[in-house]
């Protein structure tokens, strides 16, 4: 295992809302219930609600195992962040015991929400530390547009989901809202949003902007007024202590090795676009020439360039 590339992990990376954190991606490629027009990883390719086997779990926890082992620097979360929804995973539980069952970290999973309605799913995150939540409006019409759902998908019956995972779940609940520029940038969303979240036990809500290139090209970040509207009507209903903002770019922490600096990379990559200026400084620290590896990443269209904001960053390839 020593000698193996790593297929299913990344980083570990700065995340903004768990420190370090060591990526486990055992999803396919965008394949989700969700398209967001926002998503980093671009539209989804296979938009789809079944649960189904996508690798070995065995092959996920072993490498999962064999990476922490050899870590100098131990992350704080272990986290399952797939370009995909991770629900759709059916060995999503089984992966998760056999981590827990060796490792000592604690076990966090970011998800989109969609299929908390469904008694198996909530099982298998029962099983978690951690559980993010994805949750960017209560309103159907505001849903199709920002989420662009599977069409099986209701709204409703995912916020009744989310409620009953709430009063089952003993571990930490967070949640992200992703605000986009007149989409649900309004005080009907906002308080929506808020009043909704006081139904469930979260320890933290995190109000997001989109901070790197989105799906669609129009999709841009609200105006400063609106973060701090949607700001103040979180903090009046759910107390300051709660309510967070994460409105900038997590910065240079991420974890990467010499010995298989691009494969790191481009995991890394697959799943979080990588400013230009970040990578760069990656690989000087490395003592690697980042205009060489850049023109063979680019060259063997791995990659590509775009520019998003003031900054260009490295996605992957479309």
């Amino acid at each position: 295992m020593s000698e193996t590339r790593r297929k299913y992990t990344f980083g570990p990376v700065p995340s903004r809302r768990l420190g370090l954190s060591l990526g486990v991606n055992n999803i396919p490629f965008k394949h989700c219930s969700y398209s967001c027009i926002y998503c980093q990883a671009g539209e989804t390719i296979n938009l789809i609600i079944d649960r189904r086997e996508f690798y070995d779990p065995y092959e996920i926890s072993s490498e999962v195992i064999n990476v922490v082992d050899k870590l100098e620097k131990k992350p704080d979360y272990i986290t399952f962040v797939p370009d995909g929804e991770p629900t759709l995973d059916i060995n999503l539980g089984k992966e998760a015991e056999l981590i827990k069952e060796s490792i000592n970290i604690p076990l966090a999973i970011l998800t989109n929400s969609s299929l908390l309605y469904r008694d198996d799913v909530r099982r298998d995150l029962m099983i978690f530390d951690l559980v993010s939540l994805k949750i960017d409006t209560v309103y159907e019409q505001t849903f199709k547009k920002i989420n662009r759902p599977h069409k099986e998908l209701s709204l409703k019956r995912i916020l009744e989901g989310i409620v009953i995972f709430s009063d089952e779940y003993k571990g930490t609940i967070i949640t992200e809202t992703m605000l986009v520029a007149d989409v649900n940038t309004h005080v009907k969303e906002y308080l929506g949003i808020a009043e909704f979240l006081k139904k469930i036990k979260v320890s933290r809500a995190y109000i997001m902007i989109p901070t790197r290139p989105p799906a669609l090209k129009w999709v841009k970040p609200p105006a400063d007024n609106e973060v701090i509207t949607a700001y103040d009507v979180f903090v009046e209903k759910l107390g300051r202590d709660k309510v967070y903002l994460t409105t900038s770019y997590e910065g240079t922490g991420f974890v990467v090795s010499s010995r298989d600096f691009i494969n790191e990379i481009m995991n890394i990559i697959s799943v979080h676009p990588l400013r230009l200026d970040y990578f760069e400084e990656l690989a000087r620290q490395k003592r690697i020439d980042p205009k060489k590896i850049l023109d063979m990443v680019l060259k063997q269209g791995l990659v590509e360039l775009v520019e998003y904001g003031e900054h260009k960053f490295l996605v992957k390839k479309r």
